[in-house]
This record gives structure tokens, C-alpha cells and sequence, in this order.
């Protein structure tokens, strides 16, 4: 029960932060850049397959948030130069219209329900946001 209530509550959370945000004449200078959210999930088990399977499905039903305008899976290139970090086993790249559409995205239940159900799969993950114009040049 405590386990229902506490995503009664989150749910409710993202509810209020959605009403909270969807008024974007009141914050005009959020609602302008493009925001991008790229993920990278290291694996407990790195060479476990079915992991690896587990946490791809997933990735496709968070795919399915409503405020995603497009989404990159990826594993690591086999490219070799001395800047390129490769040690990560799954990238998630999603592009979003503004920062607002990406704070809903964070309490959306798609994406609560994906943390709750795939997180025992990575030990870690390394978040890199970032904002800039729609439309360069």
C-alpha cells in the first residue's frame, strides 16, 4: 500500500508541475530553446544480454512520453580517438521544444513507471542537458 500511495503521489506531483508549466506566456524565454536530454546507462551486468533487452524495451515505452518530439537509442561506436568515451552500454538521446515539455517529461508515469521498473538494471547513469536556439544560423 505504501508503495501505491507514494505513486498516487508522484503521479499527483507530475499533475500539478504540468499545470504549473503549461501557461508559457508566463515564462517566455524557457519556452524558446530547444532542449536536449541525453542519457548514458552503464549496466550492472554489462555483457548480460537479456539486461541489455530488458532495458532497450523499456527505453521503447518511454519513447511514448507525449512531450517527446524525437528520440535516439544507441550503443557505443566503435570509433577509437582519445576524447570519445565508450564505456557506457546504452545512450538515450530525446529532443524536447522547450525545457517546460522536458519538466513534464520528469513526472510523467511513463517515466516513473521505466524508473521503477528498469532501474535495478544499471548501476549508474551520467545526464548530459542541454539548451540552445531551435534553429542556428
Amino acid at each position: 500500500m505504501e508503495e501505491q500511495s507514494r505513486r498516487t503521489f508522484l503521479q499527483n506531483a507530475g499533475l500539478a508541475s504540468l499545470a504549473s508549466v503549461s501557461n508559457i506566456t508566463a515564462e517566455p524565454e524557457r519556452a524558446k530553446e530547444l532542449f536536449i536530454h541525453h542519457v548514458f546507462f552503464y549496466l550492472k551486468e554489462p555483457s548480460n544480454a537479456q539486461h541489455e533487452t530488458q532495458l532497450l524495451e523499456g527505453l521503447h515505452k518511454l519513447a511514448k512520453v507525449p512531450t517527446i518530439d524525437y528520440v535516439h537509442i544507441g550503443k557505443p561506436a566503435p570509433t577509437s580517438r582519445s576524447v570519445i568515451v565508450n564505456d557506457y552500454s546504452i545512450s538515450w538521446m530525446c529532443l524536447f521544444k522547450n525545457i517546460i515539455e522536458e519538466e513534464i517529461y520528469q513526472t510523467h508515469p511513463i517515466h516513473l513507471d521505466f524508473i521503477k521498473n528498469y532501474g535495478h538494471l544499471w548501476e549508474k547513469v551520467v545526464v548530459y542537458d542541454s539548451v540552445g536556439p531551435k534553429k542556428v544560423g
